[in-house]
């Protein structure tokens, strides 16, 4: 365990990173292996309180104690097993994988059942499809954990199941040298152009109508399942939350009704209008990665081949269409706002 610490601590200080930029956990796509003992029925029951309960989180022959609670909007309501959120002290993770870590948002099952952990691994894969196309994106680390309840509660067909911890937004910001904005409303001519087009084709791809450039009602700042991050002179929008997306299609999901469609599988171009070229310029930049996209969901563990079947066939079904590119940028351009 010493020489394990001593190596993670090396790779650190030669990677010489903040703890504020991205840490270890994000660098690497290998799946990691977790266990977490602590009253998990009891903070399950309680998940709307969204109170704290201490756990012991055991990875790589390491322990770290850490608070747990539940997270989220939607989910929260709609979920028997809530999305969590881990707060860990600085102190505690020093040489380890989690250093520079406070608190990690964890994407977890919604349900105890086969369907419900395959919509994780689709969503996580939609997180990892925006990472290959910008920087300026979430990272995600799967992880597949094994839940030791001490309330005993918790049934052994439950005990185990895949999620995904999500790049803090701090880090995220700081890695690409921006910084937050909390403004309650965007203008087109603020938005770095470059990257808005490639998340509304994003999107589009994945067939996501779940977010806005429109501030919800319930909430203060914009926009809708979008962060806003501001680098030099320009805002970077930055999509998340894809549960509801067609590539993931959870049970729970069912488009808006002002939309008029019959099923979130159905894409639906959402973007705002872009100045000549810049749309097509960033449908090549996606059309020219389909091996490497299409080859995300084949090396998912977990999801049957039928299912990776299914989930790539919707995908080739955009990439179908992009085929004759101008016939899909004026698609786009006549649905965009303006």
């Amino acid at each position: 365990m010493i020489h394990y610490r001593i190596l993670l601590l090396a790779w650190f200080v030669v990677g010489a990173v903040s703890p504020l930029h991205a840490g270890l956990l994000f660098e690497d796509d290998t799946p990691l292996e977790l266990v977490l003992t602590g009253p998990l029925w009891s903070l399950v029951e309680n998940k709307e309180d969204r109170n704290e309960w201490p756990f012991r989180l055991s990875a790589n022959g390491l322990e770290i104690d850490l608070q747990l609670k539940a997270r989220g909007n939607s989910r929260l309501r709609v979920c028997s097993f809530p999305p969590l959120r881990f707060n860990f002290k600085k102190a505690d993770t020093v040489g380890t994988l989690f250093e520079g870590q406070d608190k990690l948002k964890l994407v977890t099952r919604c349900r105890n059942s086969r369907s419900s952990e395959a919509d994780v691994l689709e969503e996580y894969a939609a997180y990892r499809i925006f990472g290959m196309l910008s920087d300026v994106g979430f990272r995600v680390r799967l992880v597949h954990i094994t839940y030791n309840d001490t309330d005993g509660r918790i049934t052994d067909k439950e005990r185990t199941s895949y999620g995904f911890f999500i790049e803090p937004l701090r880090q995220l910001a700081s890695r690409n040298g921006g910084r937050l904005s909390e403004i309650p409303a965007i203008s087109r001519n603020w938005i770095n152009e470059e990257q808005a087009a490639l998340v509304y084709i994003f999107q589009y791809l994945i067939g996501n109508t779940d977010w806005s450039l429109v501030t919800a009602e319930s909430e203060e700042n914009c926009c809708h399942n979008i962060e806003l991050i501001k680098i030099d002179s320009k805002q970077f929008i930055v999509p998340y939350d894809f549960d509801l997306a067609g590539i993931v299609s959870a049970s729970y999901a069912k488009p808006d009704p002002s939309l008029r469609i019959r099923s979130v599988k159905v894409r639906r171009y959402r973007g705002f209008c872009t100045e000549p070229g810049v749309l097509p310029e960033a449908l090549s930049a996606i059309t020219s990665r389909e091996d490497e996209i299409l080859g995300i969901f084949a090396d998912l563990p977990f999801l049957t081949e039928k299912e990776k079947a299914r989930s790539i066939d919707y995908l080739e079904g955009f990439f179908k269409k992009a085929a004759n590119g101008e016939k899909l940028i004026s698609l786009f351009e006549r649905k965009c706002h303006r």
